[in-house]
């Protein structure tokens, strides 16, 4: 029982996800404002760019839930780190505010820190294939509704800007 107790302490340490460790803090930690402690990463710099960036960031993110879910992450936990990815999806979204919510809400260092928990708690579950349909639904419904507000945002903005002319 104490090397099954060690494994899931190791687990999100091993080779295999030692990536997810590194595009998260790259995404969310990796730069440092000067005279701060205050971190921040690709993120929040992504959501300067307009539609193309929010769905870049999207993008990395559902890879490393993907990932997650394919080493044994539980559907609760899956569930869990689509909410975070989510909200750093629809707030994110929004002009200006979204761009201070990004360097504030970090989704991918949650979802890390989800994970870890998990492993250390020992629902290490195996194998995640049984899952992986339901995450890919989920994430590319997410995609849809991130598409979609875009669109609702960029016509919104057309309007505003049309009518003053």
């Amino acid at each position: 029982m104490a090397t099954e107790n060690t494994h899931y302490t190791r687990t999100p340490r091993s080779e295999k996800l030692k990536w997810v460790d590194h595009i998260a803090y790259l995404m969310d930690n990796q730069f440092r404002f000067p005279g701060t402690n205050f971190r921040f990463g690709l993120d929040p710099i992504l959501g300067l760019l307009p539609f193309a960036g929010d769905i870049a960031s999207f993008g990395v993110s559902a890879v490393l839930i993907l990932t997650m879910a394919r080493h044994g992450a539980s559907g609760k936990l899956v569930a869990l780190m689509m909410l975070n990815i989510g909200l750093d999806v629809i707030f994110g979204s929004i002009p200006i505010l979204g761009n201070i919510f990004d360097f504030a809400f970090k989704a991918n260092e949650r979802n890390v820190r989800l994970l870890r928990r998990h492993y250390e708690e020992g629902k290490y579950q195996g194998s995640g294939k049984g899952i992986m349909a339901g995450v890919l639904i989920g994430l590319v419904v997410l995609l849809v509704f991130l598409v979609w507000l875009l669109w609702q945002l960029a016509e919104w903005m057309w309007h505003l800007v049309a009518s003053y002319f």
